[in-house]
């Protein structure tokens, strides 16, 4: 099955700094799940931003160096904004900006994805995947934007859209980690969705957490 819009797929030498990164990324990681698990919001405004900044890290010292690296690099700048937004006081307020932000990421991990190279059979499985999960969970969710929440309706739609693009991008490259870091990240999101609109339920905030930050790292990992 052919390959599309792929580069060269062989995998450079993990260096030390993507390795010192990686492990620090881990730790900020989990510091912020549990301070998800606690309600400790000091650990949080540690924790939560300072993963984004060393999968920033990951991100720039993996070699070899590659023109695709920086969709990845704005990926997840807009992710490091989109996690400050939701975690401010006043979260109703600032909801949309950071709303904003992770479309805007997803917008560069998608054709950075593709550069990796995108085969056209597990991407139509990924796409069935995503259609599955809009028709199981979606519906729910616009349906309580509807009622709630009205403003964020068309966002959320474009949001839902965008991101269920992405993970069907991520299965199509056939990358074992990429493939569980898109199916993870569109995993949080959903949960998110479902306890931001529909109904909150117990340890939502710890597995929207852990999902999300195992996602983003499967993701990042696809320049290996």
């Amino acid at each position: 099955m052919p390959s599309y819009a792929g580069t060269t797929r062989e995998a450079g030498p993990v260096t030390t700094a993507t390795q010192m990164f990686l492990g620090l990324t881990m730790l900020a990681a989990i510091g912020d799940w549990v301070a998800a698990h606690g309600e400790h919001k000091m650990l949080e405004y540690v924790c939560k931003p300072a993963v984004m900044v060393f999968l920033l890290g990951v991100t720039l010292s993996i070699e070899p160096a590659q023109a695709s690296r920086w969709l990845f690099v704005g990926a997840v700048l807009f992710s490091l904004a989109g996690d400050v937004f939701l975690m401010l006081p006043d979260r109703k307020r600032w909801f949309i900006f950071g709303l904003a932000s992770f479309l805007l990421g997803h917008l560069c991990y998608i054709p950075g994805l593709w550069t990796r190279g995108v085969t056209l059979a597990p991407f139509a499985v990924g796409l069935l995947i995503v259609v599955v999960g809009a028709a199981v969970v979606g519906r729910t969710v616009l349906a309580a934007v509807q009622r709630e929440r009205p403003k964020l309706l068309v966002p959320v739609v474009v949001y839902m859209g965008v991101l269920g693009l992405m993970a069907a991008s991520a299965i199509g490259t056939a990358l074992p980690i990429v493939v569980l870091g898109g199916l993870l990240f569109f995993a949080s999101d959903s949960t998110l969705a479902w306890n931001e609109f529909v109904k909150p339920f117990p340890f939502a905030r710890v597995a929207i957490h852990v999902t999300y930050h195992l996602g983003q790292i499967g993701l990042v990992l696809a320049l290996l």
